[in-house]
């Protein structure tokens, strides 16, 4: 796989995951040349280079909503703090790419450096290294400050914070508002997957379905073609969903800094400045 870009054919270079088991899973880089050994034989890269990509990886419901919310394109500059396993990382780095740039922080150390050579190995060191921020800590209000700090006091800036706890939200809101996120741009969101399972049904008034509930015994005499033919054009498409949805991942808290007026006027003036002036 290419982690700057889809890409339908495998490559010299690219990423192949070698599925054994489902237990036994293999990360490879395809050379030229080279070959692997298992026990369900030998494979030649040479085999692989030119052959489609199979399944790819697929992201929670979050990674796609967050950025979105914050606006996440190619050339914007996103602080992410709290690196982890770099799945977020990679997902973010994809989106920005080729011209953007992510700064990630991580404080345990182990994690950080596993996460630098990977992102090496990945060809996205020149990638990830304000106007977007994601904060995934366990005291994210504790951050919003130095966050506020970051962004270009010019411009509108947008923050996420990843809460698992509601607990962590209120105290994340809080933080916003005493430093100058406007209320009403402070919002909230949990996104959970729900499955639909989709069923035939007739289409059928309370009366017709009583007549058929005493007709039913009688039923097996009908003809079989006569009574699929009758079922195809009186029956609808109906979806339900489950009672209960599980699946809770977190919270997820946006809000929108708004530069302030004396600020932006100093920026025109700036501007202005630095403008040739015109014949």
């Amino acid at each position: 796989m290419s982690f700057k870009g889809w890409k339908k054919y495998i490559e010299e270079g690219d990423l192949v995951i070698i599925y054994l088991t489902r237990e036994s899973m293999c990360p490879i880089f395809v050379k030229k040349d080279e070959e692997v050994h298992n026990r369900f034989g030998v494979f030649k890269h040479n085999d692989m280079i030119g052959k489609e990509f199979g399944s790819k990886i697929l992201y929670i419901a979050d990674i796609s909503f967050i950025s979105t919310q914050l606006d996440m394109k190619p050339g914007a500059r996103v602080i992410e703090s709290g690196t982890g396993s770099g799945s977020f990382s990679h997902s973010i780095a994809r989106t920005i790419a080729p011209t953007g740039k992510l700064f990630s922080f991580e404080y345990h150390e182990e994690r950080a450096r596993l996460a630098a050579q990977e992102f090496q190995e990945h060809g996205l060191g020149d990638i990830i290294q304000i106007e977007q921020l994601f904060l995934d800590l366990p005291a994210p209000w504790e951050a919003v400050a130095s966050a506020k700090a970051a962004f270009k006091q010019h411009r509108t800036g947008k923050i996420c914070c990843f809460s698992p706890c509601i607990e962590q939200v209120a105290k994340s809101v809080n933080a916003l508002n005493e430093n100058g996120f406007i209320g009403k741009y402070i919002t909230m969101y949990e996104c959970l997957i729900r499955n639909h399972y989709v069923t035939p049904v007739q289409k059928l008034t309370f009366a017709e379905a009583i007549e058929r509930a005493k007709t039913e015994p009688n039923a097996h005499k009908r003809k079989n073609a006569e009574a699929n033919a009758e079922d195809a054009v009186n029956t609808i498409l109906m979806s339900k969903t489950p009672l209960e949805t599980r699946g809770h991942t977190s919270y997820l808290t946006f809000a929108t800094f708004l530069p302030a007026i004396e600020n932006n006027l100093e920026a025109n003036d700036e501007l202005q400045e630095e403008e040739p002036a015109s014949a």
